[in-house]
């Protein structure tokens, strides 16, 4: 099934582009070492490989990736930065949520 087998590499790269783009943040904005912002460069050019492991083509992946990372960047946002979302960042990410499940799981022939 689709689901199972996309879901887990969204999360992974969701992980890597976050993290790794929180990592050059880090570096530039909160004067952590040089290496924060190497680390965090690895990181993001992973994430242009994971992202080559779906099933679907491009304009789908990457569409579908924008609505699971904003979810995700709040996510990471709560556990990292103590952000807490108010109702229309959780409204946004459900209706984007929403949207990139039909884009990326809708029946097609």
């Amino acid at each position: 099934m689709d689901v199972i087998r996309s879901l887990p590499i969204f999360i992974l790269a969701g992980l890597c582009e976050i993290g790794g783009g929180y990592l050059v943040w880090l570096w530039l904005k909160e004067d952590k070492p040089w290496w924060y912002g190497a680390i965090g460069a690895v990181t993001l050019a992973f994430y242009g490989v994971v992202a080559t492991w779906q099933t679907s083509n491009f304009a789908r992946v990457y569409a579908t990736y924008g609505g699971i990372f904003i979810v995700m960047s709040i996510l990471w946002s709560m556990k990292f930065d103590n952000y807490s979302p108010d109702k229309y960042d959780i409204a946004g990410a459900l209706i984007a949520l929403l949207g990139v499940c039909i884009i990326y799981y809708a029946p097609r022939q």
